[in-house]
């Protein structure tokens, strides 16, 4: 499951931890605030009340993470900018107004960041849908987190590790939820984590990850049908996906 770290507790922030929350994302909150970073505002997430800097460097960064840039002012976002394109990612995004996203992208440059760099941050944040309330920008920035990980095949976070049946798309046709490269570990006692996509396909992959588990099988491949004519699947999205269970 590919981690959604969000800097700064703010309203925008909160908005968008409760819509992420459904999104499957492994959500972390970090504010220098402990009003802000506080569990109870963020019941939904990891919370940690420490410095930005010393936070991010608490989380390290893998090439699978997304990260959300919401702190209450330019100097912040831009501190917190500046340690996040040191290292890997897959989604950096940086809220701010126009004029206030181009001043922190030459206080950026200054600071020897190349404009490869800079071209993958994501700013002004989330995609341009016009809205103007803390919900409203939640949900355009959802939507661009929805859309950049579908553009990084359906998976683009750190390998799923322990043990159980790991499940994982290798082809695809059609308009199935996730691509190739999304996944699902299916541990013994049949909790899940990470997604293959949600509803019936990940129910029917679930319930052969916990067949091959208790017949001892160590790897299988088995395509699954998801036009309008599986009725069995209960699915009304079309396209057919392979699925590829293997033995952790």
């Amino acid at each position: 499951m590919e981690r959604l770290i969000l800097c700064g507790g703010g309203h925008v922030s909160l908005e968008l931890a409760h819509i992420a929350s459904r999104l499957d994302f492994d959500l972390y909150v970090i504010d220098d605030r402990a009003e802000f970073a506080d569990p109870r505002r963020f019941p939904m997430a990891k919370v940690l009340a420490r410095d930005f800097d010393e936070a991010l460097d608490a989380l390290g960064q893998t090439p699978g993470d997304y990260f959300a840039v919401l702190t209450r002012g330019h100097a912040y976002d831009t501190q917190c900018a500046a340690h996040i394109l040191r290292g890997p990612f897959t989604y950096l995004g940086m809220i701010g107004s126009r004029s206030k996203v181009a001043k922190a992208r030459e206080s950026l440059a200054e600071q020897g960041f190349s404009p490869d760099q800079l071209n993958r941050l994501h700013a002004p944040i989330g995609l341009s849908l016009g809205g103007q309330t803390p919900a409203e920008i939640a949900v355009s920035i959802a939507a661009q987190l929805v859309q950049v990980r579908a553009q990084a095949g359906g998976s683009g976070g750190a390998p799923l590790t322990g043990s159980g049946m790991l499940a994982t798309i290798v082809e695809k046709t059609g308009s199935a939820p996730r691509g190739p490269g999304a996944a699902m570990l299916v541990s013994p006692d049949g909790s899940i984590t990470g997604t293959i996509g949600g509803g019936a396909l990940e129910f029917q992959a679930k319930a052969m990850a916990l067949e091959l588990l208790a017949s001892g099988v160590p790897q299988a491949r088995r395509t699954f049908d998801l036009s309008s004519s599986a009725a069995e699947l209960g699915m009304v999205c079309g396209g057919v996906v392979t699925v590829e269970f293997t033995r952790q």
